[in-house]
């Protein structure tokens, strides 16, 4: 009798809308270990950025398939997890039987990876993802980011929920134009890019400066929201560092890019040369300067928050999650949440908390939306 219904892959993971292939840098634990869901069992490395890929399940790493080195798309199967009694002959059965899904066998990848929408003669990049039904759950980059710094975030949550992404205006590729510098008005964007989207109601979830804007909407329109989760954000204490603010705008070759961004993560080496040379090409459009020094000089002009909505928020279920290595906003700030707040501070991750601690922080947000 078979036990292959006991094995459980490892599979090459779909970190942003755009992967299709990864490498394996590095297996973490050894054929015979005992791993525990979340476990870092090996790291693989995008032209984005490098990550661990984490236990699915609890089990023990019967077989590693992928070799270090080796590129493999997207769903590939790089590892087995079986209990012992699950006989070697059943192990290798599986491996030779296993194929890689097509890539339009899932909703997660059906459809195009990014649509655009036109909000008052802002033309905006946006994605959306997971079911059609039930309430959405939108997310909002920060200060020079784009949806793709929520690159390891989607999908995960789009296994339960509806997803949208979109770049801010004067972000990524969306238009080089703001609707004005004041999270007001950040805020009333966003809301009629909902309703172009024709989406009554939503979750949100912001980092940074997308969680001070998310919060400014749920103040201005808190019959919008549903709830609001918020990653390392601006809008609740006043000090920001103007190193890296400043710096980011000045920024104009990787030379002086690299020890600005890399402040961002409490492992600098995640930073690879393909994000490097992404910022760059973005930062060289056309006004994106000017535009990103106008909206850092109103927010964030001498090392100080103008605005701090989050500190308002009530009545809302509220998560806030914290890299405690944060460079950008003092990691001490989470304790000026509103009372009532799920406060979680996580070690070992930076200002980019949600994509340092994927793991972690994707179970903390699937938890709070379930409130």
């Amino acid at each position: 009798m078979s036990d292959a219904g006991a094995i459980t892959p490892v599979i090459m993971p779909k970190w942003g809308l755009e992967m299709r292939e990864g490498t394996v840098s590095a297996w973490l634990v050894n054929e015979g270990a005992r791993i525990e869901v979340g476990t870092p069992i090996l790291d693989v490395e995008t032209d984005k950025i490098s990550n661990a890929v984490e236990a699915p399940d609890p089990g023990l790493l019967r077989r590693r398939v992928a070799s270090e080195g080796e590129t493999l798309p997207v769903k590939a199967l790089l590892g087995v997890l079986a209990e012992p009694e699950v006989s070697d002959a059943d192990i290798d059965a599986f491996i030779a039987a296993y194929e890689v899904p097509a890539a339009d066998e899932g909703d997660a990848d059906a459809g195009p990876a990014y649509q655009s929408a036109d909000v008052d003669g802002i033309r905006v990049r946006y994605a959306r993802r997971g079911p059609a039904e039930g309430v959405p759950v939108l997310f909002l980059h920060g200060f020079g980011g784009d949806l793709n710094n929520w690159l390891f975030n989607l999908d995960a949550v789009a296994e339960q929920h509806p997803v949208i992404a979109l770049d801010l205006p004067g972000h990524g590729e969306s238009d080089a134009r703001l609707p004005g510098t004041g999270l007001a008005d950040l805020a009333a964007f966003v809301g009629k890019f909902l309703d172009a989207l024709g989406v009554p109601k939503a979750h949100l979830v912001g980092h940074s400066l997308g969680g001070a804007v998310a919060a400014r909407l749920a103040l201005d329109a808190p019959d919008r929201v549903a709830s609001v989760a918020l990653v390392n954000p601006a809008g609740l204490g006043e000090d920001i560092n103007a190193g890296y603010t400043d710096g980011f705008v000045k920024a104009a070759s990787r030379r002086e890019l690299k020890p600005v961004v890399e402040m961002l993560f409490a492992d600098p080496s995640l930073v690879s040369r393909q994000l490097l040379d992404d910022l760059l090409k973005y930062k060289r459009l056309d006004g994106v300067t000017e535009l990103l020094a106008d909206l850092g000089g109103r927010q964030f002009g001498g090392g100080r928050q103008a605005e701090r909505p989050v500190r308002q928020l009530g009545g809302l279920p509220l998560l806030v999650v914290w890299g405690a290595e944060d460079k950008v906003i003092p990691a001490a700030q989470a304790a000026l949440a509103p009372q009532g707040a799920d406060v979680h501070v996580l070690p070992g991750a930076g200002h980019m908390a949600m994509m340092e601690k994927a793991g972690e922080f994707n179970t903390l947000l699937k938890r709070h939306l379930k409130h």
